[in-house]
């Protein structure tokens, strides 16, 4: 059977989400069902029970499943053994991270690993940081590196590489919001606050705020990313919270004061997120054991 269709059919297995799936093996929704219905042809027997809303594996599914990983699994040891056996290795290494990681942590992870395998390929993406552990778990990408959520997928494992600290900044210059906060009595409640559209930042403003007990904040703007945060707290669109290493990397961080000192707000654990399945994988291994020596 085709290798593409069964590393599909794992992806589907393990998110059992078809846009998903689809998405993280770039072809569209009725072409990935095509690929199933082709393996259940071949097969004699249905693998999904599916509605409008759910995919389930049946019986069978879970079979072809355990069946699919274990032919992956050995083209893998193959490819790598006769690798190995000619002395370098190769292939790609995929990593997703912020915009703001790729220059404060990324090279110093990559620059051994790149000098050891120089000819494994590197692909990176780049974009919301609170999007990093999906982008594993859907298999879009082999790596991200990411904080630490507040429950971690079981198919995953995390990697700890630093404590990043969160302050809440607010603009310098001359506007409303800038004047709201200079009054001796601050009414929390009409200043408005621009916050990330989800993820861990956004829980630790939300602790935060009710820990002063200031009633419902006035919410400004929901944005994707921090550095976009960082950028419309400085235009004085309003107070916001972001990770220090965002706020010293920001070509705006002029513009902005700390109303908090980072010790203040729990510290993000920033680490490398990856599948446990692909351990034995010997670009992952390698790379793993690189970020070990760092």
């Amino acid at each position: 059977m085709d290798r593409k269709l069964l590393q599909v059919f794992t992806t589907l297995a393990d998110s059992l989400h078809f846009s998903q799936t689809a998405h993280a093996h770039h072809v569209s929704p009725s072409t990935l069902s095509r690929m199933i219905q082709r393996i259940e042809d071949e097969l004699g027997c249905q693998l999904l029970q599916r509605d409008n809303r759910t995919v389930q594996l049946t019986e069978a599914g879970s079979a072809f499943n355990e069946f699919a990983k274990q032919q992956l699994q050995s083209w893998q040891q193959l490819q790598q053994q006769l690798q190995q056996g000619q002395g370098q290795l190769k292939g790609k290494l995929s990593i997703y991270c912020s915009v703001t990681a790729a220059y404060s942590h990324l090279p110093k992870l990559l620059d051994s690993f790149r000098q050891l395998y120089p000819q494994v390929d590197i692909i990176l993406d780049t974009g919301n940081a609170a999007d990093a552990i999906d982008k594993v778990t859907n298999g879009e990408v082999d790596f991200a590196i990411a904080a630490y959520p507040e429950t971690l997928p079981k198919s995953c494992h995390f990697y700890s590489i630093a404590q990043i600290p969160l302050s809440i900044i607010a603009p310098t210059i001359d506007c409303q919001v800038s004047q709201q906060l200079e009054s001796r009595n601050i009414d929390w409640a009409k200043i408005p606050f621009i916050l990330p559209d989800h993820g861990s930042s956004r829980l630790r403003f939300q602790q935060w705020y009710r820990q002063k007990k200031l009633g419902k904040p006035h919410i400004y703007a929901a944005v994707s990313g921090h550095e976009a945060l960082v950028s419309m707290v400085a235009l004085g669109c309003g107070v916001g919270i972001a990770p220090e290493v965002v706020i010293e990397n920001s070509p705006v961080k002029e513009r902005i004061k700390r109303l908090t000192a980072p010790s203040v707000l729990k510290p993000f654990e920033l680490g490398v997120c990856y599948l446990k399945k692909n351990i034995n994988d010997a670009v992952i291994a390698a790379f793993l054991d690189s970020i070990r020596d760092v």
